[in-house]
């Protein structure tokens, strides 16, 4: 069987590419060109690791829900 995207994709290893991207582009060595594909590749980076983290977040609160604990908990950080 398949695994579908979301199984497939490595959310630790996203994340150290995207602070070896951060990092490479706070140097300042890189060329205009290199820096706009550093960019694009770190916006892309940056939504796969949030729609990891979003699909992990519902798949908590369906676990929660099936075990008869339904109190929704605010998962956003703030601290209102």
């Amino acid at each position: 069987m398949a695994k579908s995207k979301a199984e497939s994709f490595d959310f630790e290893k996203a994340l150290e590419n995207l602070e070896e991207l951060v990092t490479s582009m706070e140097e300042g060595d890189l060329s205009l060109e290199d820096s706009l594909k550093a960019f694009e590749t770190g916006i892309k980076l940056t939504r796969e690791c949030q729609g990891a983290l979003k699909a992990a977040e519902q798949k908590v609160q369906v676990l929660i829900n099936e075990n008869g604990d339904t109190e929704d908990l605010d998962l956003t950080g703030s601290d209102d």
